[in-house]
């Protein structure tokens, strides 16, 4: 009989803006993240006995699994989604890997050294033989293998200049725009709410830096629409989530919340979303791509919309946000920016809170796993913007690529 999976301790390093070169190693910062969470959980690292990433994670299991001294590792696993659409998802393979006895611990990490490693859209500097005067040169260490396959796909839009995420992601934005009357404004107040929760929170990078939709407005432009603050941070940091069975949960230091439905997956032709464009189909363009996998997140909970009590939005974009409002059926098609201006995302009064701790665009941006860890401190009564008897917490990661969702639940 399988065993229903919970999480049952989070953690996380400092983050920091990104570029802490010489100051530490990503590897070490998966360590540290790692070694809290299970001490979070009121566990020892001889406990855990799998280890799970995503987003081609560069901190392999089996080398962590030997220098934190795991007695043996028993689950190895990396998700297929690509970049931040992969967060969920590895709590997603954690959760089947403990419900089906291939391990009885998994910890889920993430973790970003951009000192260290830099990260795809750095422009011409970032391709082999460019910005150096060396026409012969290797590619710089930042560019994976799986950078390069990506920027195969971009082949027919990167002359054009469409290098990075903003790019790439302010094209739907703006679609979205013509469409239904989605302004600028409206894009704000989703950067400014999350920015007022980020202000309550000591562990966000913008913990005491307050933003004006004033401010937003004014803000250089990036990508038309996206402002400065329609943009994620950029950090480094690394956190980790701790997966378990209830019989094992029982007697550890957290009430156990259960992960109640998981889903992934893309739409037909979908390749990697926005960043590659012309495989999407037109009545999916001006989406997040994420409807048909939120339905059978739904389903899959026996739960609908209404039931949410706190969300947790990947935010990459404030646009993003925005279509997922859509796609998750908070609200029909072309009506988040009135369900935004109603101030349903606030903390404070809002009928959908969401992204309580400041999430990517001002906590700090861990791909997105840094969301699960609020969704379950939120239903542990720990969240600085805690909303009163939350039981119900939506957790979805990128949208407009391949994506992945959860849904937590704290009884």
């Amino acid at each position: 009989m399988a065993k229903k999976a919970h999480i049952v301790g989070v953690g996380e390093t400092r983050y920091t803006k990104w570029g802490r070169i010489g100051e530490v190693t990503e590897h070490a910062l998966a360590c540290e993240a790692i070694l809290t969470a299970v001490a979070d959980a009121g566990l020892k690292i001889e406990d855990v006995d799998g280890l799970a990433s995503f987003a081609e994670d560069r901190n392999e299991a089996i080398f962590l699994a030997a220098e934190l001294g795991l007695p043996e590792l028993r689950f190895g696993n990396m998700v297929w989604m690509p970049g931040g659409g992969g967060g969920c998802a590895a709590i997603a393979n954690a959760a089947m890997a403990v419900e089906t006895g291939q391990a009885e611990v998994v910890v889920v990490y993430r973790a970003l050294c951009q000192g260290q490693f830099m990260r795809f859209g750095d422009g011409a500097s970032e391709l082999p033989g460019r910005g150096n005067g060396d026409s012969e040169s290797p590619p710089p260490p930042g560019l994976l293998p799986a950078d390069s396959l990506l920027m195969a796909a971009m082949g027919f839009v990167m002359p054009y200049g469409m290098i990075t995420a903003a790019a790439a992601f302010a094209l739907p934005m703006r679609r979205h725009m013509h469409l239904y009357g989605t302004t600028s404004e409206q894009l704000g107040k989703i950067a400014v709410t999350f920015r007022q929760h980020a202000n309550r929170n000591p562990r966000a990078i913008m913990y005491e830096r307050e933003l004006t939709l004033e401010d937003h407005q004014n803000s250089a432009m990036i990508a038309d629409p996206f402002h400065l603050f329609d943009c994620c941070l950029e950090s480094d940091g690394a956190c980790a989530v701790v997966v378990t069975t209830a019989e094992r949960a029982a007697d550890l230091a957290k009430r156990p919340i259960e992960i109640v439905a998981t889903a992934q997956g893309a739409p037909k032709g979908y390749s990697f979303g926005s960043f590659t464009n012309p495989n999407i189909a037109d009545e999916l363009y001006a989406t997040g791509g994420t409807a048909a996998l939120a339905n059978r997140l739904w389903e899959k909970a026996g739960l609908t919309p209404k039931d949410v009590d706190v969300a947790q939005i990947y935010d990459h974009f404030t646009g993003s946000v925005l279509m997922q409002l859509e796609d998750y059926g908070f609200c029909g098609p072309g009506e988040a920016g009135a369900f935004i201006d109603s101030g349903a995302l606030s903390w404070e009064g809002g009928s959908l809170p969401t992204n309580t701790h400041g999430g990517n665009l001002s906590e700090a941006y861990m791909h997105g796993l840094s969301h699960v860890l609020e969704g379950a401190r939120s239903l542990w009564g720990e969240s600085c913007c805690q909303v009163e008897d939350a039981d119900v917490c939506l957790v979805t990661s990128a949208a407009g690529v391949p994506s992945s969702a959860l849904i937590l639940q704290g009884h």
